[in-house]
């Protein structure tokens, strides 16, 4: 996942993540606005059909990390510069106003360097490497903790405490945190401490995508700022990539799983999740979210061959009731 997981109405050409009227830039009805049955049926299935391709893409990346020895940083490198390519391509399509507008603007261009640094590359890399030193499943339920760093930016800048259920998912989140790095040893850790560090610092990453891409995507929609961010991380990936020069070798299958990466899982996730958002409202969506780290999880022992212990499922299990609680 690597873009701010914000509200978005799906339409046959329109771009996903524009408010519109009745929907306010975060995807709060409005008093006018009320969703019928249909918006939250449609919209919780793609939100569940976003999650679900995110999960199914971490483990692809495991298999091309694994089988083909695919670096994180080429996969990071490619998939980041191709899927901005697409997200462009149809910015330019549907929204070419939005996008003419945003590169005219230099105004923005120091805070879509910093969100293309913090929202993408930081996310894209940390989220890699974590499932290159841990699995799919693993890598995903760490990156929910995002979940408890909005909730310390939501705290400190509204000066309130955590709530009781507020309080209850921390504690949750920090009980399975802990059984997934030792699983239940407190003498010593059974999760790679790299991988642990990756996953938390994916986890700050991914909370920055709910915050500091905001006020860009209302006003020059997902599609533009997705496209620019991405497209300058790429670019700040390729002097150190080289992706031309590292590539691994791929056969049939692994151009296949690469493609997966890029356009279902990356810009095709992105699309579904968002679009479902704005259709059935940000809190369905996010609970539908949890696909992620299930799909993760059960792809990764399907096709992956990752193992898990009855400790590791149980903190994943805490950490995911964790964001029914957080809210």
């Amino acid at each position: 996942m690597c873009t701010s997981k914000t509200s978005e109405r799906p339409a046959d050409v329109t771009e996903p993540g524009v408010a519109e009227s009745g929907e306010t830039a975060t995807g709060r009805p409005t008093p006018s606005f009320e969703r019928t049955p249909r918006d939250i049926l449609v919209g919780g299935g793609l939100a569940l059909a976003g999650g679900v391709l995110w999960g199914v893409n971490a483990t692809v990346s495991k298999i091309l990390m694994g089988s083909y020895h695919a670096d994180p940083l080429w996969i990071a490198c490619v998939r980041e510069l191709l899927a901005g390519v697409i997200f462009l391509v149809c910015s330019g399509l549907f929204t070419p106003d939005k996008l003419m507008g945003a590169l005219k603007d230099r105004g923005s261009y120091p805070r879509l360097l910093v969100c293309a640094v913090t929202c993408v590359l930081m996310v894209q890399v940390s989220y890699l490497k974590a499932i290159d030193w841990t699995n799919s499943g693993t890598a995903t339920v760490l990156q929910t903790l995002n979940l408890l760093v909005v909730l310390a930016f939501v705290c400190v800048m509204g000066r309130r405490l955590p709530g009781k259920r507020e309080s209850v998912g921390v504690a949750l989140a920090f009980v399975g945190t802990v059984l997934i790095a030792t699983g239940g040893d407190l003498t010593q850790l059974s999760l790679p401490l790299p991988g642990l560090l990756w996953g938390l610092a994916d986890a700050v990453g991914t909370s920055m995508m709910t915050i500091l891409p905001i006020a860009l995507m209302a006003r020059w929609g997902n599609f533009t700022v997705n496209g620019i961010m991405f497209m300058i991380s790429g670019i700040l990936l390729l002097p150190f990539v080289r992706p031309w020069a590292t590539a691994p070798a791929l056969d049939w299958v692994g151009v296949a799983l690469m493609a997966f990466t890029v356009i279902g899982g990356t810009f095709g996730a992105f699309w579904l999740f968002l679009a479902g958002t704005q259709k059935c409202g940000a809190m369905r969506a996010t609970m539908l979210g949890t696909s992620e780290p299930v799909t993760a999880t059960i792809s990764g022992v399907l096709f992956a061959g990752a193992v898990f212990t009855p400790t590791d499922l149980a903190g994943f299990a805490m950490i995911i009731l964790m964001v029914f609680l957080v809210r």
